[in-house]
């Protein structure tokens, strides 16, 4: 067990910070090495001042063929740790346009009437399927767990002058899988990743199964509370903060005790519960 050091970068409407991640854009390599590679996943903090670009990610299929052969898709979701009052985001278009009619309005500088914009609250949860067009509204706070992608396709941007990809963006826009939005329940599952929530009140343990390789490795990430996490081999201990995350490899016990909320994350579908 390790707490992982984050990874932080300023952006013009806030900033991220990266959590855990093998993606060459920023590492915490050490451990994902010693767990035998390269981990599927990368695990982030958003902190959004000021509203993001209007964008969408390639499936796995459509980034192979429009970056590299070893490119992967971006599946996302969003755990909202802190909402202002009246915080919305974009998730998805009101339905689905042909392209031509979506170019036309990206030139027309009229592309927000056809999104569908979603007011969102602390503890709600965001599921965004690859090909989702999306953006994340001022005075946000999330958690993102993601494919290890760092692929972004920029449809517009307020008028702030970084460059656009709206060829490569409308040939990638699926507007289906989506969810209702609403606060997080005790857990979600998709292809790429599992999320559990756990809130310990006393004590709680958890053993990682699995051979020794990063896809098997556990995530804890803290929500919010107080408790102590302890690794039941080495006996090391630490006083868990919000914010905080933890990685278990495969063939660790862990416990913890406290009362603290935590976010168990876990790679591909659910195999456990």
């Amino acid at each position: 067990m390790i707490k992982l050091n984050p990874i932080e970068s300023a952006k013009i409407w806030g900033y991220e910070r990266w959590l855990a991640s093998t993606h060459p854009n920023g590492m915490q390599q050490d451990f994902f090495n010693a767990a035998g590679g390269n981990y599927p996943l990368l695990v982030k903090i958003i902190q959004a001042d000021d509203k993001l670009s209007i964008q969408v990610h390639p499936d796995d299929e459509m980034a192979a063929k429009l970056e590299t052969p070893e490119s992967s898709g971006k599946t996302e979701c969003w755990y909202v740790l802190d909402a202002e009052p009246g915080a919305e985001l974009v998730y998805g278009l009101k339905k689905d346009y042909p392209r031509s009619q979506l170019e036309d309005a990206i030139k027309a500088g009229r592309l927000e009437d056809f999104l569908n914009i979603a007011a969102v609250h602390k503890g709600d949860f965001i599921f965004i399927p690859s090909g989702t067009v999306h953006a994340i509204g001022g005075g946000l706070r999330l958690l993102e767990v993601q494919q290890s992608c760092d692929i972004t396709y920029r449809l517009y941007d307020w008028g702030r002058g970084r460059e656009l990809h709206i060829d490569k963006g409308l040939q990638v826009i699926r507007n289906e899988k989506l969810r209702k939005i609403q606060p997080f329940e005790d857990s979600f599952s998709c292809e790429y990743f599992t999320l559990n929530r756990i809130n310990v009140k006393g004590g709680w343990g958890m053993y990682v199964p699995g051979e020794k390789n990063p896809a098997s490795c556990r995530l804890l990430f803290v929500i919010s509370g107080s408790g102590i996490i302890k690794d039941c081999l080495t006996k090391e201990k630490f006083q868990l903060q919000p914010e905080e995350i933890y990685a278990v490899a495969p063939g660790e016990k862990i416990t913890v005790e406290g009362n603290v909320s935590l976010m168990r994350i876990q790679c591909g579908a659910d195999d456990e519960e």
